[in-house]
């Protein structure tokens, strides 16, 4: 097995332990992604791509990380001693997705990957540096349309309820002159003529009786 490729990714805030992701390519043919470059005690090592540990809630069944200490789904209270336990007593909450199954293997990459990550700490120095590694997540970011630029005078009508309409032309970024029309002035109101006493009740007009 040889590594042919090595794209490394840094990370850009300074003194965290994640120094960078990475990405190694086998014989031409084969990619493996999503491996960290951690800050250790003895110098910087190699984390293989893994995935988070789950478990089932015993009361629906719905899977939770490891950490949970409530149900996502049902709130039920989960078991504390669900978490699984490594040969040194800790914690294992995570799997590695892929990963040598050897020390000599482990050793190749390793070195090839810590050797490219200094290379590329180098590079980074230099003006116009642009990373080689491919970061899906950014590729998924859309871009909004641009918007219609407005005229530097344009006549605004908008319909107001009542009496009221606005009708200016101003350039962009004045107030809005907003103008009251003048209501229509109402008829006053007519007396109803009554009928005479006597009249047929038939004939009797009774529409707006007693309205003044």
């Amino acid at each position: 097995m040889e590594i042919t490729e090595v794209r490394i990714k840094l990370m850009e805030e300074a003194g965290e332990r994640l120094q960078g992701f990475c990405s190694i390519t086998l014989d031409n043919c084969f990619v493996v992604r999503d491996l960290k470059i951690i800050e250790g005690s003895s110098g910087p090592f190699v984390a293989m791509p893994s995935r988070k540990l789950t478990a089932h809630c015993p009361g629906c069944g719905c899977k939770n990380h490891l950490r949970a200490a409530y149900c996502n789904q049902c709130g039920g209270r989960l078991r504390d001693d669900r978490v699984a336990k490594d040969e040194e007593g800790r914690a294992k909450l995570y799997a590695d997705i892929a990963h040598p199954i050897n020390p000599a293997c482990r050793e190749l990459i390793q070195e090839r990957v810590i050797r490219a990550f200094r290379e590329e700490i180098e590079r980074s120095k230099l003006p116009g540096y642009v990373s080689s590694y491919d970061d899906f997540d950014e590729d998924l970011v859309m871009e909004r349309p641009p918007r219609k630029p407005r005229m530097a005078s344009e006549k605004h009508t908008v319909e107001r309820p009542a009496a009221v309409r606005v009708v200016s032309e101003r350039p962009v970024g004045e107030k809005t002159k907003i103008e009251t029309a003048e209501p229509e002035p109402r008829p006053p109101h007519k007396r109803i003529a009554q009928p005479a006493n006597g009249a047929p009740a038939s004939k009797r007009d009774a529409f707006g009786a007693g309205i003044w």
